[in-house]
């Protein structure tokens, strides 16, 4: 697999497909983990905010996985079972929604999705996970009119790995419409402090949550020494985490300055690391 210009391996090839079979296949090889352990924190913010029904965002959605985990009460180790039964596997893509649609309870908050990956979004609205979709790349182009309408209605701006690709400028333009919570899961290569500064500009401050949090294993170690070097470039020292062999990510909250302390996180959820 090629790498992409941070290191990491590219797994661009499995978010073009037109089912998440592809994705989850893959990722599974790799135990690609962080969003089962953000699907607590997004539960306790979504309960946290002040709406009656929230409306959350999630930037770099992909195939809706982390609304998935939401709305059809689901592990990880769900999806990667039932995306990877050979007979899902067999089913035509009409059937694969049809039986993704079943899985989805009703009620509980709205959920957007923002990507630049038109067969991934496409896929989580037809299969219930997503009730509206962004398709643009607001790193480069401020939202269109239709866009802007969808984000001024959002109340928690949520992602688990997009962050790096996506800069302060993806998020400052997502915070100026409706000024919503954020929850980001960062991997440790990537500062935040760019993000935080811009979001302090309009009016928000961040907290970090205790802890860190296994995204998932290195490819190959090839992947991991190039991860390391960064790291080290970055001034983030790998003992006992990336150095085991594990990409690990920390949590950041961003909220309006001026609202009660939020208690993060809960000290039950025995799948926080460190």
């Amino acid at each position: 697999m090629p790498f992409d210009s941070t290191g990491k391996i590219s797994f661009d090839h499995i978010y073009t497909a037109p089912d998440p079979r592809p994705f989850f296949g893959t990722l599974r090889r790799v135990d690609y983990g962080i969003p089962q352990l953000a699907k607590p924190y997004f539960a306790k913010l979504i309960a946290a905010h002040p709406a009656e029904r929230p409306t959350v965002l999630d930037i770099g959605c992909s195939y809706g996985v982390n609304a998935a985990l939401q709305r059809c009460a689901a592990t990880m180790d769900d999806l990667y079972a039932h995306y990877t039964d050979p007979a899902v596997r067999a089913l035509d893509h009409a059937a694969l929604v049809e039986a993704d649609r079943q899985r989805v309870h009703p009620g509980g908050p709205r959920f957007h999705g923002l990507d630049n990956s038109a067969p991934a979004l496409e896929y989580a609205l037809s299969a219930g996970f997503l009730d509206e979709a962004i398709h643009a790349d607001l790193e480069r182009d401020d939202p269109d009119s239709t866009q802007q309408k969808l984000l001024d209605d959002v109340d928690l701006v949520i992602s688990t790995g997009c962050v790096g690709y996506v800069t302060e400028k993806t998020l400052a333009r997502v915070a100026r419409a409706a000024r919503p919570w954020m929850a980001h899961f960062v991997l440790r290569m990537f500062s935040y402090e760019p993000i935080a500064e811009s979001l302090a500009e309009l009016g928000y401050e961040t907290a970090s949550v205790e802890g860190v949090f296994r995204q998932r294993q290195f490819a190959s170690a090839e992947e991991q020494a190039q991860i390391l070097d960064t790291l080290s470039a970055a001034g983030v020292d790998p003992t006992g985490l990336e150095s085991d062999g594990w990409l690990y990510a920390r949590l950041y909250v961003s909220r309006p300055t001026g609202l009660p302390e939020l208690e993060l996180p809960n000290p039950e959820l025995p799948d926080v690391e460190g």
